[in-house]
């Protein structure tokens, strides 16, 4: 199966759908995204565009989702901003305006503070046994 992205004229896209292989296929049998494209007009119209997308992101960066946006000149899908705050880097990576903490626990973004806040800490934990049975120190 093949997933086709409808794009309107700000390149900000309305939906995505799924078009059997066939319905891709050249004179050689080989995927084309040209004869998938060309499909899908025919269904919704010539006046729409498409773009060809992967569910696994081996192409174009990533699975285009609705609501997100096509970037012609990196020929990339960039889903929608997770949080109001962030910004896009170069590389169309959504950041934060602070980096998370890298000290081995796990943080949830707060969007109302512009912070990170902690959800879980990890720590090692030490067992002591005496006579068989484990103990906290």
């Amino acid at each position: 199966m093949a997933h086709f992205a409808q794009l309107d004229e700000n390149n900000i896209v309305i939906q995505v759908i799924v078009v059997d292989n066939e319905n891709t296929l050249d004179a050689q049998e080989n995927e084309s995204e040209v004869i998938g494209v060309q499909f899908c007009k025919d269904v919704f119209g010539e006046d729409t565009i498409w773009m060809q997308t992967s569910y696994n992101a081996n192409s174009r960066k990533a699975m285009a989702v609705p609501e997100g946006t096509y970037d012609a000149n990196a020929d990339e899908f960039v889903n929608p901003s997770p949080y109001p705050s962030w910004s896009l880097d170069a590389n169309n990576d959504w950041q934060p305006p602070t980096s998370e903490p890298e000290n081995g626990n796990t943080y949830a973004w707060n969007e109302e503070t512009l912070s990170w806040d902690l959800t879980q800490t990890h720590q090692a934990k030490i067992l002591v046994a005496v006579d068989g049975e484990v103990v906290n120190p």
